[in-house]
């Protein structure tokens, strides 16, 4: 009986995983570049740390962000395929990033070059940690002995049950996005209007309300959570925060009250995803009955 190949997950900077986290893991991360300030920089760069960026963002720096290269994903997935792996790849949302299409053309190349090897690009419809939710569960089954095909199998078929709702401190960055109108931030701004957000089964980013006042819209984020999670176990979330951890901490504590959460992982949201929501956006990820 053939003995099948070992396989290596693979993703974006983008889904926002610490980085002592990837490592224990053996999780190879395709880098999302960023720019700032007439300086480019890798994901993970630690030329910069997520503090000195929301800093510079807070002092009126505007990032720009690319997307992965394809020749670095073809160096990765190479390196891989040599040392006789297979791949699992679970990339950035589609649409919100050219990053995926990259990493399925240079999968299907790379296929062809060596047939042995078996390549799986799954295109997450995901963003940030709600990425980082579904490589964690790939990385569950595989320390499990589930083999390739039965773990990609699972993820796309549960992919739409990662639920993403979140809120932002300011409107003039998801403005310059194109996510809301420039009188929608003026007001906003003026009246105190938090949005709450949350990416759709297309991958985008969707306002869902609008809510007053900063305590109101990170409790609505947990909200949302009993609305979509009711009957479902979660035994840990995950949140990701723009350089706010107290906020972020106070959206947990009232997950572990109504909830029963007992563990939280916690991380930056990266400069590829923090580009577009600014400093003090805070998310909130979780296994749902559906988005």
């Amino acid at each position: 009986m053939k003995q099948s190949r070992e396989y290596v997950i693979t993703s974006d900077t983008t889904c926002d995983l610490p980085q002592s986290y990837c490592q224990e893991n053996n999780i190879r991360l395709l880098s999302v570049d960023f720019t700032l300030e007439g300086t480019t920089y890798s994901g993970g760069d630690s030329r910069i740390t997520p503090e000195q960026f929301y800093a510079k963002m807070r002092s009126g720096a505007m990032p720009q962000t690319q997307q992965v290269n394809p020749q670095q994903a073809e160096t990765v997935f190479e390196e891989l395929i040599l040392q006789g792996y297979d791949i699992l790849h679970i990339g950035f949302s589609s649409a919100l990033s050219g990053s995926f299409n990259s990493a399925a053309i240079v999968a299907n190349e790379l296929k062809e070059r060596y047939p042995q090897a078996k390549i799986v690009v799954i295109d997450s419809l995901c963003a940030s940690l709600g990425e980082g939710l579904l490589i964690h569960k790939a990385i569950e089954m595989k320390k499990q002995g589930v083999p390739l095909d039965a773990a990609s199998h699972w993820i796309e078929t549960n992919k739409l049950k990662v639920c993403h709702y979140f809120t932002v401190d300011d409107l003039n960055h998801l403005h310059r996005g194109g996510r809301v109108s420039k009188a929608a931030a003026v007001v906003g701004t003026v009246l105190n209007i938090k949005p709450v957000l949350h990416v759709s089964d297309e991958g985008k980013l969707i306002p869902v309300e609008k809510v007053r006042g900063r305590k109101q819209s990170l409790t609505r984020l947990v909200d949302h959570m009993e609305k979509r999670a009711s009957g479902i176990k979660n035994d840990m979330i995950f949140i990701s925060h723009g350089d706010c951890l107290e906020d972020a901490e106070f959206v947990a504590a009232q997950a572990k009250e109504r909830f029963g959460i007992s563990q939280v992982l916690y991380n930056f949201v990266g400069p590829s995803v923090g580009s577009h929501s600014g400093p003090g956006t805070v998310a909130l990820f979780f296994f749902g009955h559906s988005r």
